[in-house]
C-alpha cells in the first residue's frame, strides 16, 4: 500500500499490559479511593492533623530545644516559675521548661507506642492467621493446634493487662525496650481474635479453595491469599492500638517502671508526683503531660475509627 493509496491504514493495536501493570493500576486506584473517603470523614481528618502537628514537633524537637537544658544541673530557670512568656507552661522542680520537657517527651511516648503496638500487631496476626488457617483446613492436627492457639489467647485475655505489663516490666531487665516488650506481650490478644474470625471468613472464599486445588500448600494460601484480605482489619487496629500502646508506656512510666534517665510523658507525671505537684498545687507541672497523653491517645482513636468505617461497607452507610 503506497502513500498515494486512499484506503486507510489500519492503526497500531495498543500494547497490552502486563499483569504487574495492571496490579499497580488498581492497588493506585483503591488508595485514591480509600484517600477520597478518609478524606469526607471530618473527625478522622481532625485526629490525622492532630497527629502531624505533634509528630513534626517531636522530629524536630533538636533543632529548637537545648538538651542541655533538659539535664537538672543545667536547668536555665528557677523551680516551679508559674506560666510566663519566656516559659510558656511554666518550670519543674528544677527549672527546667515543661514546654521542653514535653516536646522532648513525646519522642520517646510516640517511639515506645509505635513500636509496642508493632510487636503486638505482628503477634497478634501471625497468631490469628496460623490459628484460623489450620482450624479450617489444617486436619486433625491443625485443629489441635489451633484450639491450643486460641486456649492461649483466651488465657492472656482474660488477664489484667496492666497488672501483666506490670509484672513482666519488673521481672525483665529496665529500660525503654522492657517497657516495649512488656507493652507488645500483653495487648496483643484482641488482634489474635479479630484476625482470626476474618481468616476464616476468607478461607471460605471459592478462590482459596481454588489454589488448593492447584496445589497451593499452607504457607502459599496464608502469605499470599490470607494475609492481603486480612490487612485493611490489620492497619485499622493498629490506628487503635497505638493509643492503648501510648497510655500503658504512660501508666507504667507514672509507676516508677521506666528508665528514670529517659524523659516522657508518664515519666513527667510521675516526677511531678514525686516533687509533691499535686499537693502543692503545681497545676502547669502535672495538667500539660496528662492533656497531651489525651490529645494524642484521641487522636489515633479517631484515626482508627475513620479508617474502620472506610474498609467496613456497613459503618460507611451508618455514618
Amino acid at each position: 500500500m503506497t502513500d498515494l493509496d486512499p484506503r486507510p491504514r489500519p492503526e497500531a493495536a495498543a500494547p497490552v499490559p502486563s499483569p504487574r501493570a495492571l496490579a499497580r493500576r488498581r492497588r493506585q486506584r483503591a488508595l485514591g479511593r480509600f484517600a477520597r473517603s478518609y478524606a469526607r470523614n471530618r473527625a478522622g481528618m481532625f485526629g490525622l492533623l492532630s497527629l502531624l502537628v505533634i509528630a513534626t514537633a517531636a522530629l524536630t524537637a533538636p533543632m529548637f530545644v537545648e538538651q542541655s537544658h533538659l539535664s537538672i544541673t543545667g536547668a536555665p530557670g528557677q523551680p516551679y516559675e508559674p506560666p510566663s512568656a519566656e516559659y510558656p507552661l511554666g518550670t519543674d522542680n528544677f527549672g527546667r521548661s515543661v514546654l521542653d520537657l514535653i516536646i522532648w517527651g513525646a519522642r520517646v511516648s510516640l517511639a515506645v507506642g509505635l513500636l509496642a503496638t508493632v510487636v503486638s500487631v505482628t503477634l497478634g496476626t501471625v497468631i490469628g492467621i496460623t490459628a484460623g488457617h489450620f482450624g479450617s483446613s489444617g486436619g486433625t492436627g491443625g485443629r489441635i493446634a489451633s484450639t491450643v492457639l486460641m486456649r492461649i489467647t483466651d488465657w492472656f485475655l482474660v488477664l489484667p493487662t496492666l497488672v501483666l505489663a506490670v509484672a513482666l516490666a519488673a521481672v525483665l531487665p529496665g529500660g525503654t525496650g522492657t517497657i516495649i516488650v512488656a507493652i507488645g506481650l500483653t495487648v496483643w490478644p484482641p488482634t489474635a481474635r479479630l484476625v482470626r474470625a476474618q481468616t476464616l471468613a476468607v478461607e471460605a472464599r471459592p478462590y482459596v479453595e481454588r489454589a488448593r486445588a492447584l496445589g497451593g500448600g499452607h504457607t502459599h494460601v496464608m502469605v499470599w491469599h490470607v494475609l492481603p484480605n486480612v490487612m485493611p482489619v490489620v492497619l485499622a487496629q493498629t490506628t487503635l492500638l497505638v493509643a492503648t500502646s501510648i497510655i500503658a508506656e504512660s501508666t507504667l512510666a507514672f509507676l516508677g517502671m521506666g528508665d528514670p534517665t529517659t524523659i516522657s510523658w508518664g515519666g513527667i507525671l510521675e516526677a511531678a508526683r514525686t516533687a509533691g505537684a499535686v499537693s502543692a498545687g503545681i497545676w502547669w507541672y502535672m495538667v500539660p503531660p496528662g492533656l497531651a497523653i489525651a490529645v494524642v491517645a484521641l487522636s489515633f482513636t479517631l484515626c482508627g475509627r475513620a479508617v474502620e468505617s472506610v474498609i467496613n461497607p456497613r459503618l460507611r452507610e451508618n455514618r
